[in-house]
């Protein structure tokens, strides 16, 4: 029993590992050259979008056969909307201080895109609708609720599960680019540690909420932010 749910936890974290790199294949398939030159947001829009739909299609069946709860409502609003308020009160004045210490020791890097309307537009539209729904709808919904049936053990620190560690440790593994032909391997340590935290916060929200929408909006509110704000930044300090 043991082993056989130490194989099917491997296979689910292949499974959501490997589904986005076949949306990456999906999303080359078209050309954005008219309505993203410089590849700002479209490519990167169609893979969130088509990730999302095979894990939705997997979900709805797993839910109309097995009866498993994923998420796919408000659950508990009170409890969602105050972890939520915390998260937002917490991440904003982490960010103050994070762009405060990279201009300051003058690392702060510039919006990596040309700064057009249509690339800001199109690439806040994603951060904003796309990046934290379908990224949330994968790691959260469908990762935590699905190694929990087959981890043994639920807890390993209050209120963090076992099932939740796991899940932010994908999810910040979802974050190296690697590829095989030639075999390369590229990754931001900051970010995965970011990418983990962040992931263990939000999954703690989905637990205790019993929904994936509250960390879908926590999600999308620490992207937006984020990437809002080098935008800014980066007009502002070329005047």
């Amino acid at each position: 029993m043991i082993l056989r749910n130490l194989i099917i936890v491997i296979f689910l974290s292949f499974l959501l590992l490997y589904i986005p790199k076949i949306a990456g294949s999906f999303a080359y398939l078209f050309n954005y050259a008219t309505i993203d030159p410089h590849g700002a947001f479209a490519w990167i829009s169609v893979h969130h979008l088509f990730q999302a739909a095979v894990f939705i299609f997997i979900m709805l069946f797993l839910k109309k056969k097995y009866h498993l709860d994923f998420g796919f409502h408000w659950g508990d609003k009170n409890t969602g909307k105050t972890i939520t308020l915390i998260f937002v009160k917490y991440f904003t004045i982490y960010t103050v201080g994070s762009f405060v210490y990279l201009i300051l020791s003058n690392s702060f890097q510039a919006f990596q895109f040309p700064l057009t309307p249509n690339n800001i537009v199109g690439y806040l539209g994603f951060q904003l609708l796309l990046s934290g729904p379908s990224e949330e709808l994968i790691f959260r919904a469908f990762a935590i609720t699905m190694f929990a049936i087959f981890l043994k053990r639920k807890s390993i620190i209050r209120p963090i599960s076992l099932a939740n560690l796991l899940a932010a440790i994908v999810f910040s593994a979802a974050h190296i680019s690697f590829s095989f032909a030639p075999f390369s391997v590229a990754y931001s340590p900051p970010q995965l540690i970011l990418a983990f935290t962040l992931g263990l916060f939000y999954g703690v929200c989905y637990k205790k909420s019993g929904s994936m929408y509250y960390p879908m909006i926590m999600h999308s509110f620490s992207n937006v932010l984020m990437v809002g704000t080098t935008i800014a930044l980066s007009f502002f300090l070329k005047l």
